[in-house]
This record gives structure tokens, C-alpha cells and sequence, in this order.
């Protein structure tokens, strides 16, 4: 079958990227079974960045200092960085073929990073949320230059984030606007401590990667942290919130925002609202599908929802759901606590079986590819 020209300029892309990047390969994995990115401590606390097949062999678990949250995959190298958890002043660059560490990224003294990252999919230019320690909730976005194996802070290269405590970042289609969820919560740095909770400011930002705001909205309830988010291939983005308020206020706990319109509560009914505990983890989109898919492990609960008419795939109980990911089957989840899980969403009625993957011990977040 021929390429479209989409496709060709991809490939176009991928060389020259290659070609600036020092002789790196274009790498596909291993066959047709996806591969699996997450950070994941064993019995004895210890940290690792590790990559999994789906369908059980190991591809590396490597040992880390601290604690990561989210992965960072490059568009066409095998090269991952593992994000440390927030207040982390570390993030780790992984070969995907063997899992060597190829770098440990610090933080610049007066910053700490958020957990997530993106690159850009020309593959020399990585952005990172972070936090500015001497204004303590100005968030910025670090950006890194990819140069072969090694990323390097462009010094001058920072912008705001337009708001406090940034988090989840992504890309829009066009690969240029990015989408970042700004959780409103100030932190000090070194402490996960909440600094302003009668004053938080969570909001939705949408800006170009040079750092022009293009659009800033904000969900009614003021103690509702805009966290994580996925983006579908038509530019719909689905945020999930971190309530900071009673335990008996009903808010929502995901949004949507369309292309062209406004960002507005996603319809989840009361009572899935009630056994998510005020907390949702990581979102993931499946576009051919048309589902969007959330962990909520403190109520214990993984959900499935039709992207456009907001209809209840899946409601299922699974000890410390952690981290979610489309396959183009379905969701693979992983969790905290227990075993991992793969949501079979090819038939009429979605079907699911554990993984041969290790129980229990996963963080919030996975990539799949």
C-alpha cells in the first residue's frame, strides 16, 4: 500500500531526526507485542524505571534514586525519560533496548520538577513542568535540547506556565499548541505540603511552545485541581481533578474541553462521583474507539466511558489502579496493589484478563507502544 503524504513526511521527519541526533536508529520494539514504560518499586522500596511486553518478558528494570511518575517516550529513538515524582530534582533518560541509564537529569537548584514531560516530535526539543522555588507555584516549563544521548537545559529557554503548581502536559494535533493541566496547588520546595488551599487557582491552559497563552479556563469549583489529561486525535481533551475540599461535596471529577468549545464538567453519574473518593489518577483516550478511560485508585474503581455520549462501558473494581494506556485492542491498567488487567474492547461486550505482569507496586502512570 502506497504512503499518504502524512505518512512520507513522518518518515521524512524520523531520518532527518536521526541524522541531527547522531546515527540513533529509528527502533519499532519487539514485534507485535506493545511495550510497557512505568516507574515500579519492588518488596523492599527500592526504585525502579522498567519496560514490560505485554505479554510478560521483561525488556529491563532499572534502579533509579527516587521516585518517578510519568514517562516521556521519544517519538522515534528508543530513549525514555522517567520523571521523578514531584518534588524530585531528578528524572532518568533510559535506552529501551537494554535499559541502560544513560543520563541522570537535575533539576536546576531553584527548580523541582512535576513528574511529566513531553518531547516534540521533532525529537530534539523536550519540555518538563516544573516548579520555581523562589516564587514558590510559578510554574514553568523547562526546555531541554536532545543532544545524541544527553538533554541539555537551554538556560534561556523557560516559560510560564500561566498558572500555579503545573502538572500533566500534552500536544495538541497540530504538534506546535500544547495542553497543560495547572493543578493550582503551591508547594515549597523539597515538600509535597499544600501551601494554599483557601487560595488555589487550577486551570486549564492551552499555549504555543515559544509560551503565548492562547486560551486559560477554570472549572467553578475552586478547591478542584485540574491534574491529568489525555487528547483524542481530534484535539478533545479530558482532564481528571484531585478535589481538595469536604468529602461530601459533589464536584466534578472529569472535564472535557472540544475544539471550539468550552471546558465543562464530563457527565459522570452520582454515584460513580461518590466511590471515586475525590481522587482520579491517570486518563487515557482511544480514538479510533472513542472511549476515555480513568483510574481511580482511592475508591478502588477503573472506569470506561464512550468519549461522545458519556455511556458507561466499564465500571469494575481493581485494587490500586494505577497507571492506564490504549492498546489498539483496548486498556491495558496496572496497580499499587494488585494484579494488572487488559480491557479487551474489540467485541461488542468489553472483555478482560489479568496480565502476566508483576503484582502490585506500580506508579500512577504507564506508556504504551
Amino acid at each position: 500500500m502506497p504512503l499518504t503524504r502524512r505518512q512520507l513526511l513522518g518518515v521524512g521527519a524520523a531520518v532527518a531526526g536521526t541524522a541531527a541526533l547522531g546515527g540513533w536508529t529509528v527502533w519499532s520494539g519487539r514485534g507485535q507485542s506493545p511495550l510497557l514504560l512505568s516507574a515500579r518499586n519492588d518488596d523492599a522500596g527500592q526504585h525502579y524505571a522498567v519496560g514490560y511486553f505485554l505479554d510478560g518478558l521483561r525488556a529491563f528494570a532499572t534502579p533509579v534514586t527516587e521516585r518517578c511518575h510519568d514517562i516521556c517516550r521519544h517519538p522515534f529513538l528508543p530513549l525514555a525519560l522517567f520523571v521523578g515524582r514531584r518534588p524530585s530534582r531528578e528524572s532518568y533518560l533510559v535506552d529501551l533496548r537494554d535499559g541502560t541509564l544513560l543520563q541522570t537529569l537535575h533539576s536546576q537548584p531553584q527548580r523541582h520538577f512535576y513528574g511529566h514531560a513531553v518531547f516534540h516530535n521533532s525529537g530534539r526539543w523536550l519540555y518538563a513542568t516544573e516548579n520555581d522555588t523562589r516564587e514558590p507555584g510559578r510554574g514553568v516549563l523547562g526546555r531541554y535540547r536532545l543532544d545524541s544521548t544527553r538533554l541539555q537545559l537551554i538556560h534561556d529557554g523557560e516559560v510560564s506556565s500561566h498558572g500555579v503548581g503545573p502538572h500533566q502536559l500534552a500536544w495538541l494535533p497540530d504538534g506546535e499548541s500544547l495542553v497543560i493541566g495547572n493543578g493550582g496547588i503551591r508547594t515549597e520546595g523539597g515538600s509535597r505540603k499544600e501551601m494554599n488551599l483557601p487560595a488555589m487557582a487550577p486551570s486549564l491552559v492551552i499555549m504555543d511552545r515559544q509560551g503565548e497563552l492562547l486560551s486559560k479556563e477554570t472549572l467553578p469549583q475552586q478547591k478542584n485541581s485540574i491534574r491529568h489529561l489525555a487528547v483524542a486525535s481530534d484535539g478533545t481533551v479530558i482532564t481528571g481533578q484531585q478535589y481538595h475540599g469536604p468529602a461530601w461535596d459533589k464536584v466534578p471529577l472529569l472535564a472535557i474541553k472540544r475544539p471550539g468549545e468550552a471546558y465543562h464538567p464530563f457527565p459522570v453519574s452520582e454515584s460513580q462521583l461518590a466511590i471515586m473518593n475525590q481522587y482520579t489518577a491517570s486518563i487515557a483516550i482511544h480514538s479510533e474507539k472513542r472511549l476515555v478511560a480513568m483510574t481511580a485508585p482511592r475508591g478502588n474503581r477503573f472506569f470506561i466511558w464512550d468519549l461522545d455520549s458519556a455511556a458507561t462501558v466499564v465500571d469494575a473494581p481493581m485494587p490500586d489502579c494505577a497507571g492506564v494506556g490504549a492498546v489498539p485492542g483496548g486498556f491495558a491498567v496496572t496497580s499499587g496493589q494488585g494484579k494488572c488487567r487488559y480491557f479487551d474492547c474489540t467485541g461488542g461486550a468489553v472483555q478482560s484478563h489479568w496480565l502476566t505482569l508483576p503484582d502490585g507496586w506500580w506508579d500512577n502512570h504507564l506508556w504504551l507502544g
